[in-house]
C-alpha cells in the first residue's frame, strides 16, 4: 500500500489539473488512488497539492485552505472568459481606481468555470453558447494589494478563501481580464517548497489541525473505526507519538473517526 502523502507540485501554463494527477499516477504502482486539493485554471500556474494515497480520503480539509495569488490584470480589454484564453475586446476604458474589495463578499462564479448548474458544468453550456446564470456564494478577500502598475497591466496579490475566482476579481475592476495568474501559497504550503515535487506525510501536512495523544487501547479502536472519548470544536488529528492514526470529528462527547489512515 501507498503510504499517504501530500505532493506539493508547481503546475505550468497549458496543463490542466487533471493532467497532473493523471501524471503523478501514471508514476506511481498501479491502483494508487490519486487526486488534488484546488483546481488551478488551464492557463494559472503555481502550486498543486496533489494527494496520494489514503490522502485522497482527506481532501476536504485541505480544500478548505486560504489561498494566496499573484495576478496580472490586463486593463482596457474585456474576455469573455475573465482570462487570455477567451475571446479578448479591446475597450481603452481603463478602470479609475484600481482597488480590489476586502473582507466577506457575495460573488458570481463565472459562466466559464466548472461549478455545476442543472446538474452539468457551467463552462460545458457557455461552449455551447447557452446564457448561463451562475448563484452567488460566499467568499472572503483577506487581503488585497496592488503591487505595481504600468500602462495598461497592473499586478496584484492576492489572499482569499477556498472558493473564491480571482479573475472575476480582476474583471470587477471594470474592463480588465485576468492576464497571468499564479498561486503561490495553500494555507501554510508555500510554491517555493515546490520545485524539487516535495512530499509531505499527512502527519505534517494536516498540522493546522489540532492533535490528540492516544493510548494503546484508543489506537486500536480508532483502527476499527470505533469513538473515543473526548471534547473538540472541529476536525483532529489522532496520534500514536508523531504518527497519524486519523482524523476524527466531534459527535456529541466522543470522537468519531471520520478519515482512518491505518486501518486494522
Amino acid at each position: 500500500m501507498t503510504t499517504p502523502a501530500v505532493l506539493l507540485r508547481a503546475k505550468p501554463a497549458g496543463v490542466t489539473s487533471h493532467d497532473v494527477v493523471a501524471e503523478v499516477r501514471r508514476s506511481l504502482p498501479r491502483g494508487t488512488k490519486v487526486g488534488h486539493a484546488g483546481t488551478l485554471d488551464p492557463f494559472a500556474t503555481g502550486l498543486l497539492l496533489v494527494l496520494i494515497g489514503r490522502a485522497t480520503r482527506a481532501q476536504r480539509y485541505l480544500m478548505g485552505l486560504p489561498k494566496t495569488y499573484r495576478a496580472v490584470a490586463r486593463l482596457g480589454w474585456t474576455s469573455d472568459t475573465g482570462d487570455r484564453d477567451g475571446e479578448l475586446t479591446e475597450t481603452g476604458r481603463v478602470p479609475d481606481r484600481l482597488e480590489i474589495p476586502v473582507g466577506e463578499q457575495l460573488q458570481r462564479p463565472p459562466a466559464y468555470s466548472a461549478v455545476k448548474v442543472g446538474g452539468e458544468r457551467a463552462y460545458a453550456r457557455a461552449r455551447r453558447g447557452e446564457a448561463v446564470e451562475t448563484r452567488e456564494r460566499p467568499v472572503t478577500v483577506h487581503r488585497a494589494e496592488l503591487l505595481w502598475h504600468e500602462g495598461e497591466r497592473a499586478g496584484f496579490e492576492i489572499e482569499c478563501s477556498a472558493g473564491t475566482y480571482v479573475r472575476t476579481l480582476i474583471a470587477d475592476l471594470g474592463d480588465a481580464y485576468c492576464e497571468e495568474l499564479e498561486r503561490t501559497a495553500i494555507g501554510p504550503f508555500r510554491l517555493a517548497d515546490a520545485h524539487l515535487d516535495r512530499l509531505v506525510p499527512m502527519g505534517e501536512a494536516l498540522a493546522f489541525l489540532p492533535a490528540r495523544a492516544l493510548s494503546e487501547d484508543e489506537a486500536a479502536a480508532v483502527r476499527h473505526g470505533r469513538r473515543i472519548g473526548g471534547e473538540a470544536d472541529r476536525a483532529t488529528r489522532l496520534m500514536v507519538g508523531d504518527e497519524l492514526i486519523a482524523i476524527a470529528e466531534p459527535r456529541a462527547d466522543d470522537l468519531q473517526p471520520v478519515v482512518v489512515f491505518e486501518p486494522a
